[in-house]
């Protein structure tokens, strides 16, 4: 073979080679495609090619440019939104993170509870063994500046915004503390703020009260640790306050429940997507419950409160005391996403140990007590500022107030007139408050508190209850 046949021989192994890098290309690109499609069925929607065109076209083409970020969230967003279902939710980066934060025992910050009025922040509590309680940061105190930033003209979110920050820094706090000319900085190291979503006290006749708030991580044994001391202090009954509680994680709602329903027992079950799958919680009881017990509930009680009504008015011969209960009968499925962001997503729903499913139903009390109607009426919003010759919803609610305070407001048909004028301003002076007649935030969270005082003392409910525990007691 010559030089010129050795040297197209060369040039066909070459493009013979180069062929064969080709096809393997292609066919790794095929087969990778195929795998993807296997993988992600998505890829197979005609819709999805929309979402491609339209993502590449915004990120090529939109006037005021878009991050790919943005865009991937924003449409995960409405995919989760487009389901209709309010308790399916996307929540992306921060969000999440606080939402994840929500349900443990401890999140980073410096533990005060805070109130706007007239245009200021002021700390209604402290958490207890939080930063701020260990800073000896105190009810009432006002807030000027955080870290040098002033905390006048900005909103409440901004505030919370300047108070967090990571573990183990300090903010700078100059507050304004009634009694003292000058004003104060205080320097908080942020640090763990315990969540505690339960507490108890012993009522009269020996009757052990406990109010759960929500189900959180460390629920099941908040409420072990309430029982165990109303016990040393002699309880002869229990009473369960539910009132409000939205829910929350079902682990440490079986965990309570254990407590009560007898060993075996069914709890309640879970029911996936076409019955595919049934989760049947059932009673490890270690000690049966002799006590009588009951529980309170009202028209807020939802979901996994729901559940533990459910199981001790079913199993527990629990007497279920209040209004009749939301009625959320479905089970989401939470998950934390890289970066932070949840997705919140319907996937179960359950049903009472007898096989009910209370879905948009609620359950029945065995004694019903309606609340009070003063307690349904909106709450005043922060920076209100109502004076006479005013009219609308606020006047009129700022007038069922103070005539159930028992301050005569006038016709009371939302029109603030000098009947109103003098009601305010009798309640101011009754309060010790600048009498200009006008409502503002001050004189308003006084009403506010005011009722909240005369409802603690009312409490038809409560009431209810304590007379059937010390009726079935005897």
């Amino acid at each position: 073979m010559n030089k010129y046949g050795r040297q197209e021989a060369n040039q066909r192994r070459n493009v013979n080679l180069v062929l064969l890098v080709v096809v393997a290309c292609a066919l790794g690109f095929i087969g990778g495609r195929i795998s993807m499609m296997a993988q992600y069925p998505v890829l197979k929607e005609a819709a999805f090619r929309n979402l491609s065109y339209a993502y590449t076209e915004i990120m090529d083409n939109y006037l005021n440019g878009a991050t790919s970020k943005a865009l991937v969230e924003g449409a995960t967003e409405g995919m989760v939104a487009s389901l209709d279902d309010p308790y399916s939710v996307y929540l992306s980066g921060d969000k999440g993170e606080q939402y994840v934060q929500s349900y443990e025992d401890t999140f980073v910050g410096i533990g005060v509870e805070i109130r706007e009025q007239d245009g200021e922040f002021i700390i209604e509590n402290t958490i207890k063994d939080a930063p701020a309680e260990k800073a000896g940061l105190k009810s009432g105190d006002v807030f000027l500046s955080v870290d040098g930033k002033t905390a006048k003209g900005i909103t409440l979110a901004d505030l919370k915004q300047l108070v967090q920050g990571k573990e183990g820094s300090t903010a700078k706090l100059m507050i304004r503390r009634q009694g003292m000319n000058e004003p104060l900085e205080v320097p908080v190291t942020r640090g763990a703020v315990p969540v505690h979503t339960v507490t108890f006290e012993m009522k009269e006749g020996q009757i052990g009260e406990i109010s759960i708030t929500r189900f959180a991580e460390k629920t099941g044994d908040e409420f072990k640790e309430a029982v165990t001391k109303l016990q040393q202090l002699g309880m002869k009954s229990l009473l369960i306050d539910l009132r409000g509680n939205p829910g929350g994680l079902l682990t440490p709602t079986v965990e309570i429940a254990n407590l009560f329903v007898p060993k075996g027992e069914t709890i309640l079950q879970v029911v996936y997507k076409d019955e595919k799958q049934v989760i049947t919680h059932k009673s490890e009881q270690k000690t049966p419950w002799k006590l009588p017990l009951a529980i309170l509930v009202d028209d807020h009680t939802a979901s996994s409160a729901e559940v533990l009504t459910a199981a001790l008015k079913t199993t527990a011969n629990a007497s279920v005391i209040g209004q009749k209960t939301f009625g959320k009968g479905i089970v989401q499925n939470f998950r934390q996403l890289k970066g932070g962001s949840v997705l919140k997503l319907t996937e179960a729903q359950w049903r009472s140990p007898d096989g009910q499913w209370i879905h948009k139903k609620g359950i029945e009390p065995t004694i019903a007590v309606e609340a009070p109607s003063y307690t349904l009426l909106p709450r005043l919003p922060a920076g209100l500022l109502i004076k006479e010759g005013d009219y609308g919803d606020k006047v009129q609610t700022v007038q069922t107030m103070l005539s159930t305070l028992g301050y005569s407001a006038g016709a009371g048909n939302g029109i603030f007139d000098e009947g109103t004028a003098a009601a305010v301003k009798k309640f101011q002076r009754d309060e010790a408050l600048p009498d200009n007649g006008a409502v503002n935030d001050r004189t308003a969270y006084r009403i506010t508190a005011r009722l909240m005082e005369k409802y603690k003392k009312e409490d038809p409910q409560l009431r209810a209850a304590l007379k059937a525990l010390q009726a079935e007691g005897k």
